[in-house]
């Protein structure tokens, strides 16, 4: 069965697709608004794990309306939740038989609630996974730690394939670069270089 993956280049989502691997063919899914090409860094780490890849281009006009989200909300919780399931939509009109994501138990954003994946499933006729939720943060860790090649650092520093750098970059574009340090909290981004036995 075909399952399209949103996929970051990130640990996450890449735990999420050798979860997935022994019961789907896994293609990873970079989901952009064409801001940037750091979707670029998605494809290396999807192509380092041996999986197909696949770059989607979703609306901007989701984009501006996150963007101007955020900076009203000075915080960017609720832009981030818009921006994922616009993703998720896009990804499932798909010819696929399943979507899913790398989001983890104790995730704050993004989220989906029972009755959005309902109704996604419903609506668009695929199964929605999210192979991670039952895991929280030092489990996923763990076992990244076992099986995946990462780099980490400062999110400013690292290569990200995720909506935050899209975001970041139209924010600043619209209310300067002084509004990313006012509304985006300093955290540790991942990249996946590989597996273990690479």
């Amino acid at each position: 069965m075909e399952l399209a993956l949103l996929y970051s280049g990130g640990k996450d989502s890449s735990l999420a697709a050798l979860l997935l691997d022994s019961f789907y063919d896994v293609t990873l899914v970079t989901a952009h608004f064409g801001v940037t090409d750091d979707w670029r860094h998605a494809e290396r780490a999807a192509e380092a794990l041996g999986y197909p890849f696949e770059a989607v281009e979703l609306d901007r006009a989701v984009a501006e309306e996150a963007v101007d989200r955020i900076r009203a909300d000075g915080y960017p919780r609720h832009g981030i939740q818009r921006v994922h399931e616009h993703a998720l939509e896009t990804v499932a009109g798909l010819d696929v038989a399943a979507v899913a994501d790398g989001t983890r138990r104790d995730d704050r954003v993004p989220t989906v609630s029972r009755a959005q994946a309902q109704s996604l499933e419903d609506r668009h006729d695929v199964d929605y996974l999210a192979p991670l939720s039952g895991f929280g943060r030092r489990a996923v860790d763990r076992l990244v730690e076992s099986q995946l090649a990462v780099e980490s650092g400062p999110s400013e520093e690292i290569p990200k394939s995720d909506y935050e750098g899209e975001l970041r970059r139209l924010l600043a574009e619209r209310y300067g670069s002084d509004a990313i340090v006012e509304v985006f909290p300093a955290h540790e981004q991942t990249y996946v270089r590989g597996t273990k036995t690479d």
